[in-house]
């Protein structure tokens, strides 16, 4: 199907069990680096998030509330989360959403919010653009049970699937942030506006943020489309594609850099 779209294909990446995994090290801040006309994977890796002027209102969760939560470990985290009431999305949810797949990961993929179905079923990506989005990550050699962590920005539900709420968005980011720090990712695929924005801190849409490396606390992000998105502008299929072919040489060049320290 990618041969007939006239789409790039990568070789296919090989097996690797979430035990055999090398142990992810936290990412150091990049250093500006002259990148040639064609980068290489190692340019990639060491491009640095320009600063952003365009910032999101964001209502700050509670200082100690934030401490707390960064000591949390998976089980303590979960459960936090499931008890949450810091936001009024707790009355409305059927469930929460906490997220899926090795505790432990090169990979993580973060999205939005969870809907009706995720709602139903506790689980991020699942339905139509779920099915997408294992497509997507397999056509990388990726799988959510074995070796990419997902998770959304929002653990609840907004009411009739809207947008966001600036403080929705704040008093979830500490669950998220420390879901990265005990994941520990040598990359983000950030999927969707809203989760871009949140990651970022940035009003930007999601096409001038394509096509180069961004940062969340130390690790390096890639910008996509959501592929609810993607079911809705099947052309933007191949800009998706582009995506995960970028953040593919961007990993090569992060893995090359960790193996030769």
């Amino acid at each position: 199907m990618l041969r007939e779209m006239g789409l790039r294909l990568l070789p296919p990446a090989a097996p690797e069990g979430v035990a055999g995994m090398p142990a992810a090290q936290p990412m150091a801040a990049a250093t500006p680096a002259t990148a040639p006309a064609a980068p290489s994977a190692q340019a990639l890796a060491a491009e640095v998030l320009e600063p952003v002027t365009s910032r999101v209102p964001v209502v700050p969760a509670p200082a100690g509330r934030e401490a707390g939560i960064a000591t949390l470990d998976w089980p303590e985290l979960a459960a936090a989360v499931r008890a949450c009431t810091a936001c009024g999305l707790c009355g409305t949810r059927q469930q929460a959403v906490f997220g899926v797949g090795p505790q432990r990961a090169d990979w993580m993929v973060i999205g939005e919010a969870p809907g009706e179905t995720e709602d139903l079923q506790g689980e991020p990506f699942v339905g139509q653009a779920g099915k997408l989005l294992d497509s997507m990550l397999q056509a990388i050699g990726l799988d959510r049970r074995r070796n990419v962590y997902i998770a959304n920005v929002l653990k609840c539900r907004p009411p009739g699937n809207r947008n966001p709420e600036p403080d929705e968005v704040a008093q979830c980011e500490p669950f998220l942030r420390r879901q990265v720090e005990l994941v520990q990712p040598r990359m983000i695929l950030a999927m969707g506006r809203f989760a871009v924005q949140a990651l970022l801190q940035t009003q930007e849409p999601i096409g001038r943020l394509r096509g180069r490396p961004h940062q969340y606390h130390g690790v390096p992000v890639i910008v996509t489309y959501h592929p609810a998105y993607l079911l809705r502008n099947l052309p933007d299929k191949a800009k998706a594609w582009a995506d995960l072919c970028l953040a593919q040489d961007l990993m090569a060049g992060v893995q090359a850099g960790a193996s030769g320290r």
